[in-house]
């Protein structure tokens, strides 16, 4: 007699949990001359979590405004925005679209793809879910997450136009990603 399969949940009431942007966070970190780590984040994000019945049926969408990346150096914010990296005029907005999640408990994997200027390639983040909490001055139930990963930004055509091979000693291929998003329930 074989066991029955089941299809792990997540501990989340169903509906479209919406993001609380007051504490959430899009984050990233890149190696600078081979030397240090260079952190940035941006400023205007959406988020939403689509809980289903099973973890087959959880979505996850976010949209980030590439105009609002802040390294705390304008003069940098204001290249990073220009033709040389994300060319906003053009390109305002980086997505991601979820295509399965898996894990139970803390642990997550979330993958899905994401699109940078025109291109889109597969992302996978380590999810870690911090729980459920009710706050206090609604009585609204939120939801903790983050999450680690990590791009090449070559696989997405953001190059500055240097000499080939010296990019690495001014600005490291592997764009680290850390996210913190907080969710209020439907």
């Amino acid at each position: 007699m074989t066991a029955p399969v089941t299809t792990p949940t997540l501990p989340l009431a169903p509906g479209a949990w919406a993001l609380d942007k007051n504490h959430s966070g899009v984050l990233f970190v890149v190696r600078h001359l081979g030397l240090s780590n260079v952190r940035g984040r941006f400023d205007r994000f959406e988020a939403t979590l689509d809980v289903g019945t099973t973890l087959d049926e959880v979505t996850v969408s976010a949209d980030v405004d590439l105009s609002s990346v802040d390294t705390n150096n304008a003069d940098r914010d204001a290249h990073l925005r220009g033709t040389d990296f994300f060319d906003t005029e053009k390109h305002q907005v980086m997505t991601f679209r979820s295509t399965s999640v898996t894990g139970a408990g803390e642990d997550y994997e979330l993958v899905g793809a994401l699109t940078i200027a025109g291109v889109t390639k597969p992302l996978t983040l380590d999810v870690e879910f911090h729980g459920t909490e009710v706050f206090p001055a609604d009585q609204s139930i939120h939801a903790g997450f983050s999450a680690t990963g990590e791009i090449r930004r070559s696989e997405f055509a953001i190059d500055f136009g240097i000499i080939a091979g010296a990019e690495k000693l001014m600005l490291g291929d592997k764009i680290k990603i850390e996210l913190d998003l907080q969710f209020v329930a439907p």
